[in-house]
């Protein structure tokens, strides 16, 4: 599992120019799944997510987490997150897991990453065009791999 982690001042995501998901400040998340995914997986990034202290402080230091500031999560799948740019110009997405295994993992993510902040999340549609806005408040992006735990 591989989620993109963007701290920004505000985020949304609109399907077919409705909006579907919206936060201010927080966390806007793109998540990637491959088949052989786990439930520790998840946990584990999930702890990450809501563990990251990468929020200013009194003193203007990185130092807060996202529970520290009450702050907000849009989460979104990402499939191409799993690309292969190894050979040629078009990318691979053969690593990525298909979407009947993909999306009741991105369902799991939600139900996990909610219980782990301790408040509902925003979140996109699994397999929808998507169009996402958002502020890079920083910027600050932060890359976690589940497969890269040690």
């Amino acid at each position: 599992m591989k989620v993109v982690i963007q701290r920004v001042t505000h985020a949304s995501v609109s399907i077919n120019n409705i909006v579907k998901g919206k936060i201010q400040n927080g966390f806007m998340i793109l998540a990637g799944f491959v088949d052989n995914d786990t439930d520790e997986d998840m946990m584990w990034i999930a702890n990450k997510i809501v563990g990251l202290r990468i929020f200013n402080d009194q003193n203007d230091v990185m130092n807060l987490s996202i529970k520290d500031t009450d702050g907000d999560i849009l989460l979104i799948s990402q499939f191409t997150l799993h690309a292969s740019t190894k050979k040629g110009n078009r990318p691979s997405y053969i690593a990525a897991a298909k979407p009947n295994i993909a999306k009741p993992m991105y369902l799991k993510f939600i139900n996990v990453l909610e219980n782990t902040l301790g408040k509902q999340i925003q979140t996109g549609e699994f397999g929808a065009d998507m169009k996402v806005e958002l502020l890079n408040d920083g910027p600050v992006t932060i890359i976690i791999d589940s497969k890269n735990k040690e």
